[in-house]
């Protein structure tokens, strides 16, 4: 049959298309600006360091957090969290994470277990709820820290960063987030949730461009983590040892300025618009996309079904059927373009009990209209007839 109308539902990758504004920005960067910051003693350079800092200002506006030098910016969340992971904490120390982390967690977590770091997870529940009450059981005298999620990316499940903020306080943890699936679209109060590393990426709910993301961090916390890269900053070019100064401290060698330029835009788009706008939107289309998979026999909705009460995925697995040739058809056949397998995520999967086969994850964003969601469930209820 195939279709040459496109429906992206994979938002939980990556946002598309992006802010209005983030193309041009970016443009203007490159046709116009040209220049680096913190290296040339004119105008344009001045300028172009003026826009980085409004970036700052807008992250530390939008997550609540009152120092916007201590914005870091990197390539990614990814990048952030090994940052904060490998430089951060040494042999003896214990973390605790959730049972239902990326890889961007894991990985870089299991790589310090060669270098000493232990690290026990939070149970959560088979639909992907954490057992709160379980972690300060898990707390030894050596333990440094939460890491954790604030969305699951496979189920959509959120996590009461809050009260886990409170007991990391109680104890006196440091508490390091991952907002990858929530920056932008759930409010995030780094100063309420006791936050002492919240890392993000921009090119998901903050609608900016690939290859830009970064942390927050308080100043003493920062003072205890080593830079996992160094190098010239612009700054204290007298001195070959690493700058004390945030950011510099965090951000050796040239600076991503059209991702910057892009990403600015988008955080003026997002204080436009409001992110409770987002929020309710994409609920609502989840939502929607739910109450139709329930009406269909043999397919099961991951983790909870009351899209209010979490992000904008909705993964399904389809239980006799092969995941993998169900989100081929969905796009051959019909142009609705999904994520299939593990996701990056593979003890959530375990979690959940849909390890190894995966889930096809259906994931809405902002862009997407109730007609593009009729149609996702009219063609899988034609697609599972066959």
């Amino acid at each position: 049959m195939g279709t040459t109308n496109k429906i992206y539902l994979d938002h939980a990758s990556t946002s598309y298309p992006k802010a209005p504004g983030v193309a041009p920005r970016m443009c203007e960067y490159l046709e116009q600006v040209g220049c680096n910051v913190s290296r040339g003693e004119y105008e344009t350079a001045y300028d172009a360091a003026e826009v980085v800092f409004n970036a700052r200002e807008r992250l530390a506006r939008l997550f609540n957090f009152p120092e916007p030098h201590n914005v870091i910016f990197t390539s990614n969340v990814t990048t952030a969290l090994n940052l904060v992971i490998k430089g951060g904490f040494h042999a003896g120390d214990h973390l605790l994470v959730s049972a239902m982390e990326h890889n961007a967690v894991m990985r870089p977590l299991t790589q310090m277990l060669e270098a000493g770091v232990t690290f026990d997870r939070i149970p959560c529940d088979e639909s992907g709820e954490l057992q709160l009450e379980c972690i300060e059981s898990l707390i030894h005298p050596n333990t440094r820290a939460v890491v954790m999620l604030h969305a699951s990316n496979v189920s959509g499940t959120l996590y009461p960063v809050e009260q886990v903020g409170r007991i990391c306080h109680k104890h006196s943890l440091r508490f390091v987030v991952d907002s990858a699936q929530t920056a932008g679209v759930f409010p995030i109060d780094m100063e309420g949730m006791y936050i002492d590393a919240l890392c993000f990426t921009g090119h998901k709910g903050l609608l900016g461009p690939q290859g830009i993301g970064g942390l927050l961090i308080r100043e003493e916390f920062a003072r205890e983590i080593t830079p996992l890269i160094s190098g010239g900053t612009g700054s204290f070019s007298h001195l070959e040892t690493v700058p004390e100064l945030l950011p510099d401290r965090f951000e050796a060698g040239t600076l991503n300025l059209p991702g910057i330029y892009g990403l600015n835009a988008a955080l003026e788009y997002l204080e436009r618009i409001g992110i409770d706008s987002i929020r309710t939107r994409e609920q609502e289309l989840a939502a929607r996309f739910t109450a139709g998979m329930e009406r269909l026999p043999g397919v099961r909705v991951v983790g909870s079904h009351d899209a209010h009460q979490k992000a904008g995925i909705v993964s399904l697995d389809f239980g006799g059927r092969d995941n993998a040739e169900l989100s081929f058809l969905l796009d051959s056949e019909y142009g609705i373009m999904t994520r299939c397998g593990l996701h990056c995520a593979p003890n959530a999967h375990k979690t959940l009990g849909t390890y190894p086969q995966g889930t096809v994850r259906f994931s809405v964003g902002y862009s997407n209209t109730e007609a593009e969601i009729d149609f996702a469930v009219e063609a899988l209820h034609k697609l599972l007839k066959d």
